[in-house]
């Protein structure tokens, strides 16, 4: 972790960018497959539930390069985002697999 920290922070114009970026993009998605996201199978939900988190996830991003631009010159904001994250791709996950199970307990 301290090998980490000793890179500095992420230059934060750039990470704001590229997130209101991926933010456009993650957000149509996730518009497109909303319609979807109750009527079809585990793959249609994983997708929305994909672009549903990447969105959340570029809001954060955003926020993580405002806040090292204006409050806190560390890596520590990008590194925050970061896991939390992972932890939202996590309960997604389960969500899928759960309703990948109901999928194959109903087929069977």
């Amino acid at each position: 972790m301290g090998q980490v920290l000793k890179t500095g922070p992420p230059e934060a114009f750039a990470l704001s960018l590229t997130g209101l970026g991926a933010l456009a993009v993650n957000l149509s998605c996730a518009y497109l497959l909303a319609a979807y996201r109750h009527t079809s199978g585990s793959l249609t939900k994983a997708a929305f539930l994909s672009a549903r988190n990447d969105a959340l996830a570029n809001v954060a991003i955003i926020g993580a390069g405002l806040a090292t631009a204006l409050l806190w010159l560390s890596a520590w904001p990008d590194l925050i985002v970061g896991l939390t994250i992972a932890a939202m791709n996590v309960d997604s996950a389960r969500e899928v697999w759960e309703a990948a199970g109901e999928k194959h307990r109903a087929v069977s």
